[in-house]
């Protein structure tokens, strides 16, 4: 399989099933059930989401040169939001899945090495970081911002999509006082209680398929 260019793509859903055509497709409705989507990741191996069945997993769209995306990165806070939320996660023995879909000669793309490099720099501790250069993953979540979050269950069900959180600045002074939907959605799956925000509007920069 070639990692630049043979991506490739399915999404079983309870309630119906998203249809790639050229970059036309059903938004994945919160509640439908995602249980194999394959992307490779900066080393080449492939990540099914079939693979993580019984585990929570997040997905975090995502472009090192957006200033949103910054915001959560900036280690001058608190050694950096994100980085915080994703070994919070591997605690709780979430997959916390990093995925570029910045195209080639676009704002964030990069290599796998260069992703890499990004993570060891940042202090970042995704599980893994997944790339898709032609946008496929990207266009059959309607990935629109970075960051864009998603949470799937144990049951593979998507049970979160949106904003990171509640406040849309680019300012890192402004997360301590925002609500963070994914950390929400994180405890109330935890602790076995229904997600009372399942859906908001992401913010940030858009994607740059």
């Amino acid at each position: 399989m070639s990692v630049s260019n043979n991506i490739k793509l399915a999404a079983l859903t309870a309630l119906s099933t998203a249809v790639l055509t050229g970059t036309a497709q059903a938004k994945i409705d919160t509640g439908a059930q995602v249980s194999n989507v394959s992307i490779i990741d900066t080393s080449g191996a492939t990540h099914n989401l079939s693979d993580y069945a019984g585990k929570t997993v997040v997905l975090e769209w995502t472009n090192h040169g957006c200033p949103y995306v910054k915001k959560h990165y900036d280690t001058d806070f608190d050694g950096g939001n994100m980085q915080n939320l994703q070994k919070a996660a591997a605690a709780d023995d979430v997959v916390w899945l990093s995925v570029i879909s910045s195209a080639m000669g676009k704002q964030g793309y990069v290599s796998g090495a260069q992703a890499d490099a990004l993570t060891t720099e940042r202090g970042a501790a995704p599980a893994a970081v997944l790339l898709d250069p032609i946008g496929e993953a990207g266009h059959m979540f309607s990935a629109k911002t970075t960051p864009h979050m998603y949470v799937i269950d144990a049951s593979q069900t998507l049970v979160y999509q949106g904003a990171i959180d509640s406040n849309p600045s680019s300012r890192s002074s402004t997360i301590a006082g925002a609500t963070n939907y994914v950390t929400e959605a994180l405890a109330s799956i935890k602790a076995g209680m229904p997600i009372a925000t399942s859906e908001t509007t992401p913010y940030g920069c858009q994607v740059k398929y």
